[in-house]
């Protein structure tokens, strides 16, 4: 099974570490995920020499682990995940819940005001999403149960195009 994480565009080099830790690593591989792929964005690696350039794959704690920067889009990654792990970035969320993916979100606690903390708080409470921190991610994922979680719903425009009529006076 494969697992997903993503930072996005920003650097958040506590889950990146958190991720490629060996408490995480062998969570994920007690829970039967034998590949993780870990876009890393801007966050700086500090385990090792080899994990600093633009892309490696190794294999670490059983786990085979491919690790690049950037890619022009995450689509085909979140398409193959089993499971995504991801910063709580709100274009992130909304794109991987569309695709019915389960998610574990990590809001990065460095940002200066609290958006992705709320979302992710909100969006658990409504329980399409687990959100978590980095000193509990590994216990999150071993007790992680997708099947509990509720699909979001799909995308309708008609409802944004209903509120600027109503808005403009139209209806």
């Amino acid at each position: 099974m494969l697992a997903f994480v993503t930072v996005g565009s920003t650097r958040f080099d506590a889950l990146v570490e958190a991720v490629i830790s060996e408490s995480v690593l062998s969570t994920l591989r007690d829970s039967g995920y034998d590949r993780l792929i870990l876009q890393r964005g801007n966050s700086v690696i500090d385990s090792s020499e080899e994990l600093i350039g633009e892309s490696c794959t190794i294999q670490r704690h059983g786990v085979d682990v491919e690790i690049w920067r950037f890619k022009p889009s995450i689509q085909v990654q979140c398409e193959q995940a089993d499971l995504v792990i991801s910063h709580a970035g709100s274009g992130t969320i909304l794109d991987v819940l569309r695709l019915g993916k389960p998610l574990i979100v990590v809001p990065n606690p460095t940002l200066m005001d609290n958006h992705q903390e709320e979302l992710a708080s909100a969006l658990q409470i409504l329980g399409h999403l687990k959100a978590t921190s980095i000193q509990d991610l590994a216990s999150t994922i071993a007790s992680f149960e997708p099947r509990n979680l509720v699909p979001f719903p799909p995308f309708d425009g008609t409802k944004f195009s209903k509120l600027v009529d109503e808005e403009m006076g139209f209806i």
